[in-house]
């Protein structure tokens, strides 16, 4: 029998995991599919772990729990729950049922009736977020796919359904800091995309804020293009040479026209702006640096401290490390 697997993140869900499990089950109950949840608890400060734990006692023939040490972000649950998959087909979820789980099984048939296809990704046709959000979604989108040689589909998400050597390649990218919409789309693999109208959160709100948005974006770029150090190359190179052109501007008009040259205001605008320039160059080689320093000290990407499964139950401190958990993820 087909098996398929359900990732679900999950970080301060306590109102959404019961319900998430009741629909789950209720979709995929009368269908060819053998299939288990795997639910990733990213040290979630509510009752979220309690929930899951029940969930777990209820039926430990299908729910699976992993609980980190902390927060480790979605990112590393993501990978987490990719890492313990024993499906024929794997989907990543999340648990607040805008993404209705009945779209999983349209995903499976998809796969079913098309062999040349590895994985379906969905995407939102239309978009229930205001008009500012939706812009900088947009211009995201549109400047990462200028920069990477990755392509970014816009707004795909990681709501997607992958077969298993889909899975295994991105298991094999260990990296700290992950961006995993660009992971899937740099493994490569034929994808379909499949439309879909994302629901009203069935309680709750949403974990991302603005400002967490941006962060997400800019470790997108960072993670998958090294454009903005060429971009500071031709900066400097730019003013380098205007530089070297506005003092030999300054030497003639001193020497042969006898005019005299401004001191102060010029001076300081000079210096303000090219010392400006200096600190934004050096910021964007700082964020460079501190992810090769980061990925330099191999820490493990997440650390385990619950791992209820559907054949044993473990209680245990694990560590990632690249011969036994290689990659367990941060963001």
């Amino acid at each position: 029998m087909i098996k398929a697997t359900l990732v679900i993140p999950c970080y301060n869900e306590q109102d959404n995991v019961r319900e998430f499990y009741s629909v789950a089950t209720a979709a995929f109950s009368n269908t060819p599919y053998e299939y288990e949840f795997i639910f990733v608890n990213d040290g979630s400060r509510d009752d979220t772990l309690k929930i899951l734990k029940e969930l777990y006692k209820q039926d430990n023939s299908h729910v699976n729990v992993i609980s980190f040490s902390r927060n480790f972000g979605k990112e590393a649950a993501i990978y987490a729950g990719l890492k313990n998959s024993t499906g024929d087909y794997t989907t990543v979820i999340d648990a607040d049922l805008q993404q209705h789980p009945r779209l999983v099984l349209d995903m499976l048939n998809i796969l079913e009736e098309n062999e040349d296809y590895d994985s379906v990704a969905a995407y939102q046709e239309e978009r229930r977020e205001g008009t500012v959000l939706t812009f900088f979604k947009g211009m995201f989108y549109k400047i990462i796919n200028k920069m990477s040689e990755t392509e970014f589909p816009p707004g795909v998400s990681d709501f997607r359904t992958m077969r298993r050597p889909v899975v295994d390649a991105v298991l094999s990218l260990s990296e700290y800091h992950r961006f995993s919409k660009g992971l899937f789309s740099w493994v490569g693999f034929d994808t379909y995309y499949m439309p879909y109208m994302a629901e009203e959160r069935f309680a709750g709100s949403s974990k991302w804020s603005f400002l967490s948005l941006f962060k997400y974006a800019i470790n997108g770029i960072i993670a998958f293009t090294v454009t903005p150090l060429k971009i500071s190359t031709f900066i400097g190179a730019f003013f380098s040479g205007a530089s070297i052109l506005y003092m030999f501007i300054v030497i003639i008009q001193k020497i042969f026209f006898s005019i005299d040259i401004p001191g102060y205001p010029t001076l300081i605008s000079v210096i303000l702006l090219l010392g400006g320039l200096q600190l934004f160059i050096l910021g964007i080689i700082g964020e460079y640096l501190s992810r090769t320093y980061i990925e330099g000290k191999r820490r493990p990407i997440y650390i385990e401290k619950l791992h209820l499964t559907a054949t044993a139950t473990e209680t245990e401190t694990k560590t990632g490390t690249d011969e036994d958990n290689a990659g367990r993820g941060s963001s």
